[in-house]
Order: structure tokens, then C-alpha cells, then sequence
């Protein structure tokens, strides 16, 4: 309840994730396809054994992080009509903590600009890292993802002080993820396989949701865990293994990726579905993001409130 802010039983998320795993599985054949394939195992095998789609060097990993949210900056207003002032910087990660941690991760700056967000990036062992899933990872971690979501928050107005600080879970890894699948709305991820590594990051979360459950719930045994990630992914071995650690020690933290996520597409398609024409993605994301983190039953509110009042408004201009 505290990480996804639902009243989701283990067993009902369990059921999500399973049908979330099939759902990027059906996407990530169609592409295997377009990319010559037979099937996912074949496209995973290959990937696996292909030199190329590893990193040579940290300093590898550090310039193509910042290349990619250096290039998603100029199209932010596209998809925001506020935006804020803090800068962001992509550093390497500290050493003492490479080797457990994820490929990269986020710190917030301050509200008053004087010390930017930060992308550190993990150089541990850099020639057993997948480049694939860099691009979908640059945007969660700094634009328009947790930089952005977060450095927005602190600067909000007239809001309580604690609730420009505040960390929902589901929300701010739900929006997150979300941010992944707006790179490819605003016309990024140009190579195939840089898409397929956006997929496979998908299908990270969806995985998640079953073995987080599996674990805690269904009494998995961590090889069924490590098994599963095998099964549905190319992911490299360092990152398989510190995930399930992860999982095991973080009860259902893993389960505010998939969980928000979801939330904000159905919300989306609900003012798509309700607004028709007059829905406008700039003012939605700034309605999303205008209150900091909430719990996802106070988000599906205010968004549902909002469309109300886009509605009218569009009724009484027809008027």
C-alpha cells in the first residue's frame, strides 16, 4: 500500500505483471521480425554475443548518456509548458557503490538552482554493460523524467514546504518510466535496436511485478527469480543479479514503476477519449506535474477533475 498507494492485492499485481510481460513480448517479436529474427530467444542470443552492443570504456557510458539528454532539452517544450530552471549534469558514479548499483540513478540539485541534478553513471565493469537500454535509461533518470519531475516540484509555489519534497513511490518512478515512452512519442530512439532496448526496459518493469510478488508472496526461491529475468531478456548478468538482490531486500519498492505508470496512460487516454480534439499533452503534463508527487487515487482526482473543467471550458468557446 505505502509503495504503489493502491489497495492492489500482491496476487492481483502478480496478475498485472503477467499479462504486462505478454503484452512487451508481442512488441518486442514484432520488432525481432523487423529486424530479420525468427523469434525473441534468437534476437537475445545474438545480442548476448555480440561484442558491439557493449560498452568499451565508462568514459563510453558517461558521453552517451549526455549526448541523449542533451538532445531530448530542445524538445521539452513540445511536450511542457513549464519547464525548470535547474540545470543537469551527467558525472560518474561514486566507486564505492558501483559495483550493487543499477547502470545509473538520479540526485535531486536544489530549489534555488545553486547546485544542478545529477546523473551518475555507473562505470563498474563496463565491457559487460548492454548499451541497448542507455538511451530509455538517459531519459528516466534526467529528462523528462526524474530531473525534470523533481527539479519541478521544488520549485513550485505556494505549495506546503514538505510537499515540494515529497516521494510517492508510484508517482515518481511510475512518471518516470512514463518518460521513457515519450522519447519515442517525440520521434527519438531512431536505432532499432536502442528501441528494442527501450522494450526490454519495459519489460524490466513488467518483470518486476512477478517476481517481487513471486518472492514475497508466492515464496520463489531467488534462482526461479534470476530464471525468469533470463527467460524474457537479454539483460546482462551484473545488472540480473543486483536487481533480484534488490528486490529481495526492498519489498515491493519494484512494483511504483509498472504500477504509476500504467496509471498515467490510463489516465491520459481518459482526457484523450473525454476531450477529443481540445486535448492538449503540454497542459496534461503540466496538470500531472503542477501538485509534486501525490498518491495515484489523488492524481486519478485531480486529473479527472481537471478534464471536467477542460471540457466546459471547450463547451462554453463552442458556445
Amino acid at each position: 500500500r505505502e509503495m504503489t498507494t493502491t489497495n492492489m492485492s500482491a496476487d492481483e499485481i502478480h496478475e498485472i505483471g503477467l499479462k504486462q510481460v505478454d503484452a512487451v513480448q508481442a512488441e518486442m517479436l514484432a520488432l525481432a521480425h523487423k529486424l530479420g529474427f525468427q523469434d525473441v530467444d534468437s534476437l537475445n542470443r545474438s545480442i548476448k554475443n555480440e561484442r558491439r552492443f557493449y560498452a568499451t570504456s565508462g568514459q563510453q557510458l558517461l558521453d552517451l548518456y549526455a549526448q541523449h539528454v542533451r538532445q531530448m532539452e530542445p524538445v521539452l517544450p513540445k511536450l511542457f509548458g513549464h519547464l525548470p530552471k535547474n540545470r543537469l549534469i551527467v558525472i560518474p558514479m561514486e566507486a564505492s557503490r558501483s559495483k550493487s548499483a543499477p547502470p545509473a540513478d538520479y540526485n535531486p540539485g536544489t530549489a534555488d538552482g545553486s547546485r544542478p541534478g545529477r546523473i551518475n553513471v555507473n562505470e563498474y565493469d563496463p565491457e559487460h554493460r548492454l548499451l541497448l537500454n542507455l538511451e530509455a535509461i538517459a531519459y528516466h533518470e534526467g529528462v523528462p523524467g526524474h530531473h525534470l519531475q523533481m527539479s519541478l516540484a521544488q520549485e513550485l509555489p505556494n505549495l506546503p514546504k514538505f510537499r515540494n519534497y515529497e516521494d510517492y513511490n508510484a508517482f515518481t518512478e511510475g512518471w518516470a518510466l512514463y518518460s521513457e515512452r515519450l522519447g519515442k512519442e517525440v520521434g527519438f530512439y531512431q536505432d532499432p535496436y536502442s528501441d528494442y532496448g527501450r522494450l526490454e526496459n519495459e519489460m524490466w518493469r513488467a518483470i518486476r511485478l512477478v517476481i517481487d510478488t513471486g518472492v514475497h508472496q508466492k515464496r520463489w526461491s531467488r534462482d526461479q527469480m534470476v530464471e525468469y529475468f533470463h527467460k524474457y531478456t537479454a539483460m546482462d548478468e551484473p545488472n540480473v543479479q543486483s536487481e533480484v538482490d534488490r528486490y529481495i531486500v526492498w519489498p515491493a519498492q519494484a512494483l511504483g514503476y509498472k504500477i504509476g505508470q500504467l496509471e498515467i496512460l490510463k489516465l491520459r487516454q481518459y482526457a484523450q477519449d473525454r476531450l477529443g480534439a481540445s486535448f492538449n499533452m503540454r497542459s496534461f503534463h503540466d496538470e500531472i506535474l503542477g501538485s509534486a508527487p501525490l498518491p495515484l487515487n489523488i492524481l486519478d482526482e485531480r486529473v479527472r477533475q481537471w478534464v471536467d473543467e477542460q471540457a466546459g471550458n471547450s463547451q462554453a468557446a463552442g458556445h
